[in-house]
């Protein structure tokens, strides 16, 4: 204890509360960084000038509707990365 503060709630309604707010970091974690693993591949790829595969299309945008669903991301902010992921799938065009 330092200042008078503990670092671990007493209360179990807090102790529930801490072991819930761990859980869906841990998740909404994983599921942002599967979403940016996805729009990061389809980057690499464009860069490359390698053709990209629709299933990687879709897996990104599967991704990103899931972080949006979860409020991981908001509803423009995946708008906004998809519209990009598909224009850099086309080539820029």
């Amino acid at each position: 204890e330092e200042g008078g503060v503990c670092s671990m709630p007493i209360i179990k309604s807090a102790q529930k509360k801490l072991k819930q707010d761990k859980f869906r970091k841990e998740k909404n974690d994983e599921l942002r960084h599967l979403m940016r693993d996805a729009v990061h591949d389809i980057q690499k790829k464009a860069v490359k000038k390698a053709k990209v595969a629709h299933d990687d299309l879709n897996k990104a945008f599967s991704r990103i509707d899931k972080a949006a669903k979860n409020k991981i991301v908001s509803k423009s902010k995946a708008a906004r990365l998809k519209s990009r992921v598909s224009k850099l799938a086309l080539g820029g065009k």
